[in-house]
């Protein structure tokens, strides 16, 4: 029973994380961290952008908590809700860096109704190149409104 209950803490933790994203993709990266995040935004021939700092800090964050949750018994749900926090790191990387904007190039092409939805909400999303004006910052959902908005890619949409 104890298992479960932590397996439902971890998942919790997962959805959750996409509320705490959405929120600091919408209010910290376009704001006070908007100097990071707009090498995320802008045009780059590196690998590494600025804006990597961020998954630092959140793998630094989920770390942390997994130790502690680890080594201190009475904190035992840390390790439970690092493990939601790592796995969400996880679904973020390989849906964003890979499937996204193909930082490792992969042949993917989108079949179902929710992954076409929550890519054309990203594309809308880079569509704005500046800290102002953006929409769809949710990494893992979109609404389902971006069903219907028409998306004009253009050359180079994917690597920005």
């Amino acid at each position: 029973m104890e298992l479960l209950l932590n397996i439902l803490l971890m998942l919790a933790t997962f959805l959750l994380m996409e509320g705490f994203a959405w929120f600091t993709h919408k209010y910290i990266m376009h704001g006070v961290m908007w100097s990071w995040h707009q090498s995320h935004h802008a045009p780059h021939k590196s690998w590494w952008e600025k804006n990597d700092l961020f998954s630092v800090i959140f793998g630094f964050i989920a770390t942390a908590t997994i130790i502690v949750g680890s080594e201190v018994p009475s904190l035992r749900p840390l390790l439970w809700i690092g493990f939601g926090i790592t796995l969400y790191g996880l679904s973020y990387f390989i849906f964003h860096d890979i499937l996204v904007h193909r930082r490792i190039r992969v042949r993917y092409k989108p079949r179902s109704r929710y992954m076409k939805r929550i890519i054309k909400a990203h594309y809308i999303h880079h569509k704005v190149h500046i800290r102002d004006g953006a929409e769809a910052f949710g990494f893992l959902y979109a609404p389902p409104k971006y069903e219907q908005q028409k998306l004009h890619k253009q050359a180079g949409d994917e690597g920005e």
